[in-house]
This record gives C-alpha cells, structure tokens and sequence, in this order.
C-alpha cells in the first residue's frame, strides 16, 4: 500500500467517524439522557440568570439589570408589535435527568421540566420562519428556552412582565415531556 493509499483510507475513516458521531449527538429536540444545550445556546445564556418570578415582581428594577433566562411552556400566542410573537409561558424549572422510555437508546430520551409552573410571563419573540408557521411552529403547549431581558413594560391582559427575548430554543409539544410523564412513560 502507498503512503497516499493510507491517507485516503485515514481520511475516509476520519469522515465515517465524524458522520457517525453527528448521527448520535443529542439533536435539535436534546435527546439524550442528560440536557444538552447547544453552543448558541451555552454562549446566549453565559452571563444570565435564571429568571425567579416571585423575585422579579418583588425587585423589578432589579431584574431589569441583565439578562434572564428561563424555560416556559406556551400557555397563548398573539401578534406582537413589529412581527413579533407575543406569547404568555408558564414558567417550568428543569429536571436534573431527562426521562427515557428506553436507557439503552438516547433517542428515546426528552427534554424534562416540572409539571408545576412557577409564574408567568409574556415573552416578545421574533421567531425563526419555520417555528412561525408549520407543523412544529410554536403554539400553546410548545416548550421554549428563552434569554432575554425584562422591559418596563407589562402585559395589558394580566400585568405579567414583559420578556424581550434575544435567543430561544423551541420543542413542540410532544418532542419533550413533564416531570409527571414519568409514569406514563413506563407503562
């Protein structure tokens, strides 16, 4: 075998390995049996905090300062200004683990937040074309991860704060579970 023979089959198994481990990395829907977030996501949230809604109505000004970041499950969505999306979340705290159906296949793993909301708040959002319309567009139930900062002002329909969000992250329904899914998931 030549020496250019051997770095054409290097290269060719370089190629297959990496394709492989594309093909098993944790995906756009995070399935793996650890949350992964995706490196934009890793540099948006760097600097943030988690946003804590009883303390954020308590000290307004103070959670104005910065960026927050937070998980919601959509509880509505409406026309925002400028075409935005205007949309009301019901604030979910991350599970340690993700629920798998299967502990021998990531692919079964989901992204996992509490059945429990903690709070709610009105998020303006300018969204990616394909989570605006479409099969997977964002709607009531969808799970978003949003950063962003808290404005002056507040919702009209419920006195909420107000979340401009610079970065989000979108599961529609059914590509995460709750903390309550564990049961049926064993079943």
């Amino acid at each position: 075998m030549t020496h250019h023979s051997k770095n054409g089959h290097r290269g060719a198994l370089v190629a297959v390995i990496a394709l492989l481990v594309g093909c098993h990395g944790a995906g756009a829907y995070g399935h793996a049996p650890q949350y992964a977030p995706t490196d934009d996501e890793t540099a948006a949230v760097a600097g943030s905090r988690e946003y804590d809604p009883v303390m954020a109505q308590r000290q307004p000004e103070e959670w104005r300062k910065g960026k927050v970041a937070l998980f919601g499950v959509v509880e509505s969505r409406a026309p925002g200004p400028g075409g935005q999306a205007l949309l009301k979340l019901s604030v979910r705290t991350l599970a340690p683990r993700n629920l798998c159906d299967n502990r021998d296949d990531d692919d079964s793993c989901r992204v996992t937040v509490s059945s429990r909301d903690f709070g709610v708040v009105s998020v303006l959002v300018s969204l990616r074309a394909d989570d605006d319309v479409g099969p997977r567009s964002v709607a009531p139930k969808s799970l978003l991860r949003v950063v962003g900062t808290i404005g002056q002002d507040v919702s009209k329909s419920d006195g909420a704060l107000v979340l401009r969000a610079s970065w989000y992250r979108h599961w529609p329904p059914f590509f995460y579970v709750t903390s309550s899914s564990a049961h049926d998931m064993r079943q």
